[in-house]
Order: structure tokens, then C-alpha cells, then sequence
């Protein structure tokens, strides 16, 4: 149906439903990551949007389109926290909602009126970096951690993997807001078109270029992990009988020939130092099934450094006991693990299932080691014959910041582990998407990465970011063995770092000092009202 260009007008001057359009229109790019997976649609996505600001006529309209854009994007993306957070994610949204306030600012500057062929190719460039920068600053886990990143919708997208292991998923992103960008310009800019379609071959042509030249990890060994998920365990006594499922599950692997088994995210509900018996139940395991067991403890421990208060810990147990080697979470979920400044918002608590008390924070990330029998390939260890597998452990909301597993990578890791749990969130989108982050890592990283849940989605990717084997599901309460295909070699990303994100910054900076030099240019041209005419002029 035709809106009539008068009603139309009509309806975009509603600041009523120019507001509605726009907490629409930003919620629409949540489509394209999991559940969903509408992997295409984040290349059209924005445009709506974009669209939107660019009729905003002022530059106060075009800041309150994208921040309420922004506000309708972050809680169409976190929608699944509102059982814990409740009306506070509303509030939250809001708030975050005002890092899209300059970006709308910046939309309506590039893509607004009649643009010049100059300002088609800037707004190519700076609109992507614009959105970067947004990315970059709600990455901070203070503002929630970088979930919800554009380019970790292409997690399934083997030639958008490629990208990632050159540029990490900031790369993939600024992809995406190019193609947006230029479809956007393609509709509303005529005289644009030649130049933004030449934008959209030059994305396509060097993510096929990278494809060619980008070094590729190259296979050295393979290692048999076993992941053990025992699934939702509530009711009296859950913390007991979900220790005693993982523990009958993991008896089941014995002669499979094991070089790791895995346990998730809070499946050890005491400190292993207080309770023996416990680390002995486990190290009976290790030697039931020939190798180690990588557990999760969430309790009150007491650190290296003498702190006491809740940690969680990827605890290594081999047949002996507890190895010694811990991990100490160093990022924690705002909320669910820590209240920011509690003086002033512990009353978040009593509105869902934010933390009753904050868990202390690791210091350092650790690299564990392991005998690997089955995986050829790996350096000798101290033992006779005996190979040494280097694992890199992050727990949960960690695979999502890809520093860190960039840093484990540098520091010698070769194979990453995650250990999760999505327990409060199994009916909505947060298992597929945690589990998603995987690949993204993987690719990125160049190492293998495993996803260990407790309850959700365990699965396995390999270091180009594709699946290893079949899943394990949400509804699963089961143990599966993964052969997981090892690699050595370095990724650019792993390399060179964030530089897009750098670039990100070099494009704003650049394009700041432009329009501000301009500026002052015309306003110096602008003779004063009474100044006294130059000689020999009227």
C-alpha cells in the first residue's frame, strides 16, 4: 500500500510516531542474531533506520531518533534479562540508548538533503565508524560488555569468519554499516547511486580478497574433549544433585580415550580446599576416565593473594586432586554477579534476581596445562613420551570481549574453553547467542574453542570458526566427546590488534577537525554587523 506523500509528511513530522518508528526500526538488526539468525537481513537492517534520521530536519530531531533507536536496539537484543532485571532494563536502555545520540547527529549531517559525491564517500566512512565507536564504548563491562555486537550476527558466515581472523569482529561490523549505509543512500539519493554501489563491489571484493591472502591456521593434532552438561537441576538440594548428575555422566566416558573433560559454569557449589571429600570424588573421576577434569567452582574461596569472598574458578583436578592451576573470573556480569556503586542501586535486588552479593574479581589470566596423550603433535612434556596440551580458560560472559582470548592466543594457548550457564535465561535467546560468541573467538584467535554449559548450548568450533560435531542442546542433560582438530600459526587479529577500531578513531578525528576548521572558516568570512568597510570600498 502507497502512504499519499502529503499523510506521509504528515506522519514524519508526528513526533509521536517518528518515536515509535524509531525504537522499531532499532530493534530490527536483533533479527539477524540467534534465535532468529536472519544472518542477511544485518545488511539491510540499519536502513530503515537511517532512512528515518535522514528525514529528521533538525539536528535535536536527528539525536533523539537515534537515541531512542538506540534505546529500542539494546532491549530488543537483551530482551531476555527482563525476568532478572525487570523495569531496570527499560531504565538502562534509556540510558545506554544516548551513545546513538551523536551517531544520529552524524547520520543526518552525511545522508541528509542532496549529498555530494564528497559526501557520499564520507558518510561510506564515517557513519561505520560513527557506530564503531559506539560499539567500542558499551563494549566497557561497567555499560554490559560487548554483547550484541553487529558483526557477531555473522557467526555462521564462513567468508564474515574470515574477515574476523584479519580485523576481529569490529572489522565485521564496519562491513556491515557499509553495506547498510550504501543500500540507504542506493534508495534515498539518486545522484548517489553509481558511487554507493561502488562501495557495496568494494566490500565484496575484499572480503573475497581476504579470503585468498589471509594466512589460515594450519591443523597440528587432534584432542579429545568431553563436555558434560547436566542440564536444569532445581528444587531442594540442586546444588547436591547437579554435582552428582555431572558426576554420573562423566563416569559413563571411561575408556574413550580423554584428554580433557569438561564441566560448566557454577558445577562445583563448594570451595574443593573446605571440602575434600568433594576434590577426592573428582579425582576419582580423573582417574576412571584417564585424564583431567576442568571444573567450575562458584563459592566463597580464599584467592592467592589471601582475599575471601565468592569467586568462580575453573578449578584443573587430575587422579591426584586439585592440580593447583586456577582461574579466577576477572569480568563479571553488572548484576547478576556485582551491583555497580550497590550504595546507590542495591535497591535492584529486590526488583529481580540481581546479586544479593558481589563476587571478587581474578587478577590475571592463567594458561593451564594438561597431559594429552591422544594429540600428536604437541610439545613434550616432563613425563616420558608425554604431551602437554595449553588451554586457556574464560568463564561465561568472558567469550564475549575478544581481548581476552586474543591474549590467552599470544600467551601460548591452544585450545580456548568457556564455561557457562544460561539457567535463567533457557526459554529465551541467550543460550544461541552466548553459544554463537564461539566462533567469532575461534576464527579471531585461530585456536579451537570450546563451550561448556552447564545449561544451554555446549558446542565446539574449530579454529576457523565452524562447528565441530553436533551440539548439545538446551534440553540436553547428557556428556558428548568432541574430536577437536588443533592448530598452530598466527591470525592477523592476533597480530596486529584492534586496528580497525583504531582506524575507527583515525576517520572521526579526521573528519572532527574537518567540518570544525570549516567552520570557523565561515564564520571568520562573515563581516560584523557595522564594521567599517575596507578602503576604497562603498
Amino acid at each position: 500500500m502507497r502512504i499519499p506523500a502529503g499523510r506521509r509528511d504528515r506522519l514524519l513530522r508526528s513526533p509521536r510516531w517518528r518515536g515509535g518508528a524509531a525504537l522499531l526500526a532499532g530493534a530490527l538488526p536483533a533479527l539477524a542474531f540467534p534465535a532468529p539468525s536472519l544472518w542477511w537481513f544485518a545488511y539491510v537492517s540499519l536502513v530503515p533506520w537511517l532512512l528515518l534520521i535522514r528525514t529528521a530536519g533538525t539536528g535535536r530531531r536527528a539525536a533523539l531518533d537515534g537515541w531512542l533507536g538506540g534505546a529500542g536496539f539494546l532491549l530488543a537484543v537483551h530482551h531476555w534479562l527482563l525476568p532478572s532485571l525487570h523495569v531496570f532494563l527499560v531504565v538502562l536502555a534509556a540510558l545506554l540508548g544516548l551513545l546513538w545520540a551523536p551517531w544520529g547527529l552524524l547520520v543526518s549531517r552525511l545522508l541528509g538533503g542532496t549529498p555530494s559525491l564528497a559526501g557520499v564517500v564520507a558518510a561510506l566512512v564515517v557513519v561505520p565508524s560513527g557506530w564503531l565507536m559506539i560499539e567500542l564504548v558499551r563494549s566497557w563491562e561497567g555499560l554490559g560488555g560487548p554483547w550484541g555486537l553487529l558483526g557477531a550476527s555473522q557467526w555462521q558466515v564462513p567468508a564474515a569468519l574470515r574477515v574476523a581472523s584479519v580485523g576481529g569482529v569490529w572489522l565485521v561490523s564496519l562491513l556491515v554499516l557499509v553495506v547498510n549505509t550504501a543500500v540507504a543512500l542506493l534508495l534515498a539519493a539518486s545522484g548517489a547511486r553509481t558511487v554507493a554501489a561502488s562501495g557495496i563491489v568494494v566490500c565484496a571484493l575484499a572480503v573475497g580478497a581476504t579470503g585468498i591472502w589471509a594466512p589460515e591456521p594450519e591443523q597440528s593434532g587432534v584432542a579429545r574433549i568431553a563436555v558434560v552438561q547436566p542440564g536444569v537441576i532445581d528444587g531442594p538440594h540442586s546444588i547436591e544433585r547437579r554435582f552428582a548428575r555431572s558426576e554420573q555422566l562423566t563416569r559413563a566416558l571411561a575408556g574413550r580415550r580423554l584428554d580433557l573433560v569438561v564441566w560448566g559454569e557454577s558445577s562445583v557449589g563448594k570451595d574443593l580446599a573446605r571440602r575434600p571429600d568433594l576434590a577426592a570424588r573428582i579425582a576419582k573421576l580423573s582417574r576412571e576416565v584417564g585424564a583431567d577434569v576442568l571444573v567450575n567452582v562458584d563459592a566463597r574461596q580464599t584467592d592467592a593473594s589471601g582475599r575471601t569472598g565468592i569467586f568462580k574458578s575453573a578449578v584443573l583436578v587430575g587422579p591426584d586432586g586439585p592440580t593447583g592451576e586456577r582461574y579466577d573470573k576477572m569480568r563479571l556480569v553488572p548484576f547478576g554477579e556485582y551491583v555497580p556503586a550497590r550504595s546507590a542501586l542495591g535497591w535492584a535486588t529486590s526488583l529481580g534476581r540481581a546479586a544479593g552479593e558481589d563476587r571478587l574479581r581474578g587478577t590475571r589470566q592463567v594458561l593451564m596445562s594438561v597431559p594429552a596423550p591422544t594429540a600428536p603433535g604437541l610439545p613434550t612434556g616432563t613425563g616420558a613420551g608425554e604431551h602437554r596440551l595449553r588451554i586457556g580458560p574464560l568463564v561465561c560472559f568472558e567469550s564475549a570481549f575478544p581481548d581476552m582470548s586474543r591474549r590467552l592466543t599470544r600467551d601460548g594457548a591452544q585450545l580456548l574453553i568457556a564455561q557457562s550457564s544460561t539457567s535463567s535465561f533457557q526459554h529465551g535467546w541467550a543460550p544461541e547467542q552466548h553459544a554463537s560468541l564461539g566462533a567469532l573467538r575461534a576464527a579471531e584467535s585461530g585456536r579451537p574453542m570450546v563451550h561448556a554449559t552447564l545449561t544451554g548450548i555446549s558446542t565446539v568450533y574449530d579454529a576457523r570458526g565452524r562447528r565441530v560435531g553436533a551440539p548439545l542442546g538446551k534440553d540436553a542433560s547428557r556428556a558428548a566427546v568432541f574430536d577437536v582438530p588443533l592448530a598452530r600459526g598466527t591470525t592477523l587479529y592476533v597480530r596486529l590488534g584492534d586496528w580497525p577500531v583504531h582506524g575507527a578513531l583515525g576517520v572521526l578525528a579526521v573528519f572532527c577537525t574537518y567540518q570544525g576548521t570549516r567552520s570557523f572558516r565561515r564564520r571568520t568570512r562573515v563581516q560584523p554587523v557595522g564594521a567599517t568597510a575596507p578602503a576604497g570600498r562603498p
